[in-house]
């Protein structure tokens, strides 16, 4: 059966309907970051077993998807060891800026430890870590200016939402990265994807947080979602576990490897949001 033909305008309209409803969009398209990414990502600075899990975390899809630029102002929250910093710092070093906005280190010994191996990174290559900015995400109820007020053009934040959900923070968080945002700057988030069928845990003891949940939270707190892709899909992971999304790798919680290294890491959403002008 032949189909009938849609003007073109037509298919534009549709396109930009499915856009504006959050639908899945196809990763920016910019040649020189592209090739830099390439470049950065198989760079000796990156440590052996970062380089290892790029086939589960996905990085040049991934920022691709959310639109980065060399030249953009970038705001990376609660980066933990540096394993996106490793990506980030040297694609930004020369034509834009990266915020680093740490954990608050006087809120207890994992902070403390975690801000302390992060900060001992960036000082042993300073010509890859020079110009990174830290800045500070207290635990609540403290406020924090992770960037100056509406400078950032994108913010990102990789599996963080959960633990936010673990001590209440996730609205004062999300009201952080509101504010370092310009008007229709990018938030991308991403995080470990639960059952749709099992009820949401507020405090996401499993690690594992609900698409639509994390949607409807976000969106509470003056973002609206522009875009979602499959990239760090998993389709193996059944989200099940008793310890948790930290049974798979590489935490391997329970102790059986072999088992869990099957699976991989586990099934995320990525999430494309804007800031929404008040």
């Amino acid at each position: 059966m032949r189909l009938p033909r849609v003007a073109p305008t037509l298919c534009w309209l549709l396109l930009g309907a499915i856009l504006l409803n959050g639908c899945a969009t196809p990763p920016a398209t910019d040649p020189a970051t592209a090739a830099a990414l390439d470049t950065i990502l198989a760079g000796n600075h990156r440590a052996p077993e970062n380089r290892a899990r790029d086939a589960y975390r996905h990085p040049k899809e991934t920022l691709q998807f959310f639109g980065i630029r060399q030249d953009m102002t970038v705001v990376e929250v609660w980066p933990g060891a540096g394993w996106y910093t490793e990506v980030l710092a040297p694609l930004l070093k020369d034509r834009g800026r990266l915020y680093a906005a740490v954990m608050d280190p006087a809120s207890g010994d994992y902070a403390k430890s975690t801000v302390e191996t992060y900060r001992g990174k960036l000082q042993l290559r300073p010509d890859v870590y020079g110009k990174v900015v830290t800045t500070v995400l207290a635990s609540p109820p403290a406020k924090s200016e992770i960037a100056p007020p509406g400078s950032a053009d994108l913010v990102l934040t990789f599996r963080n939402l959960h633990n936010w959900m673990m001590f209440s923070g996730e609205r004062d968080a999300l009201a952080a990265m509101h504010a370092a945002l310009k008007p229709g700057g990018v938030l991308g988030v991403v995080d470990h994807r639960g059952n749709p069928q099992t009820p949401q845990d507020p405090k996401a003891a499993s690690g594992y947080v609900n698409q639509d949940y994390a949607i409807q939270l976000i969106e509470a707190a003056g973002f609206k979602l522009v875009g979602r892709s499959e990239v760090n899909a998993n389709p193996r992971d059944t989200k099940n576990y008793e310890k948790g999304v930290w049974t798979l790798p590489p935490g391997f919680a329970d102790g059986n490897q072999p088992r869990y290294q099957q699976i991989g890491e586990s099934d995320r959403f990525t999430l494309k949001f804007v800031k929404v002008a008040p």
